[in-house]
């Protein structure tokens, strides 16, 4: 068995963040990176359908230790997933990568200090041993999406399509389609399709919160021109991150005034009812799409693209029909319904030989769980950019290994605290969060057990809070603190 002291799980945005700032940090850590898939990537990876992109800006999607210097802020998958194999090429990190161990359990060993990881390749078990463990794999199952059935679907003579298994050489050109879903990859979608297909018809059950944004960021195209390149990018990236929290809270505190603010632009842009674009939930109960310049509205209004809201009764050889009676003309159609959502990879995960259960568990500064000790789960924002939070919590499993080192600790484990009540680790009402929730962590009631989606807050807390802070509790090897 191999030993290492620092197992990651994930060769993806989180995983080569972890392992950039573990060889940067704690040069004296032997670590591995296992990888289920065959690539550096994971979701930029994973996703192929036309038009892929973040609708993150890429000042703050990028690594807080590598500035983002393409021009364009709101970047396609291929120029992220680019960024991230040059950052892992750079430092040399493929060298620490297993490509296809898929990681199928974790058991912790009290007794020993460590983590014994089981990784399946090509038919076979392989093992693992650590002292600490990085969960880097992202959040959503990369096996399944989320896949509703629909009555009389067999009966489609057409193509049906799931995005996260976009079929290779999918040719929709001069095509009717249809795409079913209102969420961030369905506005990515529909714009790129519609430049060739013949029509593409977004099909919603309920309207997205949709708003522009432009796709190169200007005030940031001025700051490089009158500063040093490394300067701009910062001063343009804490500028986004001071503007998101801004909007955010603002949504938060005057929600009324900031839907009709969306919804009447949204209107505008399209030049369609207001209805199409007009939400039952308050803006950010769900996160809010962004279509960079517009490019969605842009297909409506030049005809390439339209908007139905309504359910669907049924679906016949040619098409489907709806709820009101209409029925909408198709040769492809795209079930854009969602992500499933994994926690902690999916993996079984025993405790001296019990089983775990993070459903039971509550976060700590949201990425810790109580009750399991030597590992930090990444866990991005809902409303701004995942990797803002996952270099905070690369930075913070290194200051507590080299905090363990200095005290001669074996194990690190957060202790659920009595007088602290439980409550929702997320407080999205989105399919995909509510179908999950009850196999979700809790967070709790008081610091350090909230999840805060602020950044600056989890600067204090993280990056600069007191390690020994009574909730972490250590020990040595051999017995659980």
């Amino acid at each position: 068995m191999e030993e290492f002291d620092v197992l990651i799980v994930g060769a993806g945005l989180s995983g080569i963040g972890a392992a950039h700032q573990l060889q940067q940090r704690c040069p004296d850590k032997r670590f591995l990176i296992l990888e289920g898939r065959e690539a550096i990537g994971g979701t930029w990876d994973l996703f192929r359908y036309p038009g892929v992109r973040s609708d993150s800006d890429m000042y703050t999607l990028g690594y807080g230790f590598r500035p983002w210097t393409d021009p364009k802020a709101i970047a396609d998958g291929p120029a992220i997933l680019r960024y991230i194999r040059e950052t892992a090429a750079e430092a040399g990190l493929a060298r620490h990568i297993r490509f296809g161990h898929r990681v199928v359990s974790a058991a912790w060993s009290s007794s020993d200090a460590s983590w014994v990881l089981e990784a399946e390749c090509g038919g076979e078990r392989r093992s693992f041993r650590a002292r600490f463990l990085c969960l880097c794999s992202g959040y959503y199952d990369y096996e399944e999406g989320h896949r509703p059935e629909f009555a009389d679907e067999q009966l489609f003579r057409g193509r049906l399509v799931q995005p996260q298994f976009w079929p290779e050489g999918l040719d929709y050109s001069g095509k009717r389609v249809i795409v079913i879903g209102s969420g961030a990859t369905a506005v990515t979608l529909v714009p790129a399709m519609a430049e060739t297909a013949a029509h593409v018809t977004m099909l919603q059950r309920s309207p997205t919160y949709i708003v522009t944004r432009p796709s190169v960021d200007g005030i940031a195209r001025r700051l490089r021109r009158m500063l040093p390149e490394r300067a701009a990018w910062w001063l343009t990236r804490w500028k986004n991150i001071v503007e998101g929290i801004v909007l955010f809270r603002l949504a938060r505190s005057r929600p009324e005034i900031v839907k009709e603010h969306i919804v009447r632009l949204a209107a505008k842009e399209s030049g369609l009812a207001r209805e199409h674009f007009t939400p039952d939930y308050k803006p950010w109960d769900q996160r809010v799409c962004v279509v960079p310049d517009g490019d969605l509205f842009r297909a409506i209004r030049e005809g390439k693209a339209s908007v139905a809201t309504d359910t669907i009764e049924r679906f016949t050889p040619d098409g489907i029909v709806l709820g009101s009676g209409r029925e909408l003309a198709a040769d492809v159609v795209v079930i854009a319904t969602g992500l499933k959502l994994r926690i902690l990879g999916g993996m079984a995960i025993t405790i001296d030989g019990l089983p775990f259960e993070p459903s039971q568990a509550m976060a700590y500064k949201g990425m810790m769980l109580s009750g399991l000790p030597n590992c930090a789960m990444t866990f991005g924002y809902t409303n701004a950019s995942w990797t803002l939070k996952a270099d905070l919590t690369a930075a913070y499993v290194c200051r507590l290994l080299r905090f363990m080192d200095r005290k001669a600790y074996a194990i690190a484990v957060p202790q659920k605290e009595a007088d602290v009540s439980p409550q929702p680790f997320l407080s999205f009402t989105s399919g995909y969060v509510q179908r999950a929730i009850a196999g979700l962590p809790k967070q709790g009631s008081r610091r350090p057990w909230q999840v805060y989606q602020n950044y600056i807050q989890d600067l204090f807390t993280i990056r600069y809070g007191a390690i020994g802070d009574g909730v972490m509790r250590f020990g040595a090897k051999g017995r659980m603190p």
